[in-house]
């Protein structure tokens, strides 16, 4: 996977739809973003853990959306930690290391979300390419957040799971981002024991589309429609 993706414009009532979002009172659903890249701030949703989170304004356990940066920073870097820089921000994390890697072990157990998104980059040969669902105008990746203290400050903060790419990606990345259907969505973000590692598998091919996107969306102030070139 490459580190870009877009979101075109989603109604609160699409995601209600989707995953009975509790949308925040007053506030405009998230703008389109189409070249969003690492260490850049963008809506996550996660379940709400009001008494346990400042700012968790849905009741216990409802899917609620809050901004986060893109580079998650484990709990335990704590003021060694800069935001975007490693060893500690990561922004992706590989499927078979989640349960097990002192990055994100905990954040898989207990800091589950799911990044709304349209779809991702990947290039070829100075050429990005752009990549969705068919019959979906958006999706859901499979992340994982965090809430550190950095430089005197809470910072909420996000990786995208990546799997082995799949067919269609294949050409041109070995891995993908994790893309979870409605009924995974709902069991990723649930708190109760299940094996949630099941469901970080590749999307099947046959769902997805790819196509040539603007070359310009290399460059991260470029965020029109007309990189999609779709």
């Amino acid at each position: 996977m490459t580190g870009r993706f877009f979101r075109r414009e989603i109604s609160w009532e699409a995601y209600r739809a989707a995953i009975d979002l509790a949308p925040p009172e007053g506030i405009e659903p998230p703008e389109a973003q189409y070249n969003i890249a690492p260490s850049q701030p963008c809506p996550i949703i996660r379940a709400s853990q009001p008494g346990l989170y400042e700012g968790d304004y849905a009741p216990l356990g409802r899917a609620m959306m809050l901004p986060a940066f893109w580079g998650l920073i484990p709990v335990w870097a704590g003021p060694r930690a800069t935001f975007g820089e490693r060893p500690f921000s990561s922004f992706t994390a590989r499927a078979d290391q989640v349960a097990d890697s002192a990055a994100f072990s905990g954040a898989f157990r207990h800091g589950r979300c799911l990044v709304p998104a349209s779809g991702f980059y990947a290039w070829s040969n100075g050429t990005p390419f752009a990549f969705a669902l068919r019959d979906e105008p958006w999706l859901c990746f499979a992340g994982l957040w965090t809430r550190a203290m950095i430089d005197g400050s809470e910072l909420d903060t996000f990786a995208i799971i990546t799997t082995e790419a799949n067919a269609v990606v294949a050409g041109l990345a070995t891995s993908m981002p994790v893309i979870l259907d409605r009924i995974q969505r709902r069991t990723w973000l649930a708190h109760e024991t299940r094996d949630h590692l099941a469901l970080l598998k590749p999307c099947p091919g046959d769902l997805m589309r790819g196509w040539p996107a603007n070359p310009a969306v290399g460059n991260v102030r470029n965020q029109g429609v007309a990189l999609l070139g779709d």
